[in-house]
């Protein structure tokens, strides 16, 4: 399975690296051991397709949409520093098996649901601030996987919008 998981993380990849750097920022490498102590701090583990693309660009974005990184580099913007944002300062927590990786701008984020990790994938959910959720069943499962989501909400839907180039469509 993690040899299929290498073959998709490198097409992803390859169509990301078409894009036009006017539109795609890709962050560097990460060398040391900053997502295993990530994953000890929250009790949970992170799904292989998510380590091992963040290992090589350490947060990265297309057209606006990011994936936040990880570091002292990125200050309050780092993963973990959101992820203790959304679980401990603010009024409507998320439970705390989901970790946010990209926000929309408006408050919501889409999430890794890590109680459904199966080693290489679990879902991603969209979790919205303002709404009060009764259950954990009412939060919309946006993608199967991390890199279903970046297919279709980074690279199809930036496509929708720029071709290649950056340029509008």
């Amino acid at each position: 399975m993690e040899n299929n998981l290498q073959v998709e993380i490198e097409m992803i990849l390859k169509e990301l690296y078409s894009f036009s750097n006017k539109i795609l920022f890709l962050g560097n490498k990460i060398t040391d051991k900053r997502l295993e102590l990530f994953e000890k701090k929250i009790s949970f583990d992170l799904p292989l397709e998510f380590k091992l693309v963040l290992k090589r660009h350490n947060g990265f974005s297309l057209a606006g949409t990011a994936v936040v990184g990880i570091g002292e580099e990125f200050k309050e913007a780092s993963l973990d520093k959101l992820y203790d944002f959304e679980h401990l300062e603010v009024g409507n927590k998320m439970p705390r098996e989901f970790l946010p990786f990209s926000p929309d701008g408006r408050g919501n984020h889409y999430c890794l649901d890590l109680s459904k990790n199966n080693g290489n994938t679990c879902p991603v959910v969209f979790w919205q601030w303002d709404y009060d959720y009764k259950n954990k069943d009412e939060i919309e499962t946006s993608n199967l996987s991390f890199l279903d989501w970046v297919r279709e909400v980074m690279i199809e839907w930036t496509l929708d919008v720029y071709d290649y180039e950056g340029n509008e469509l």
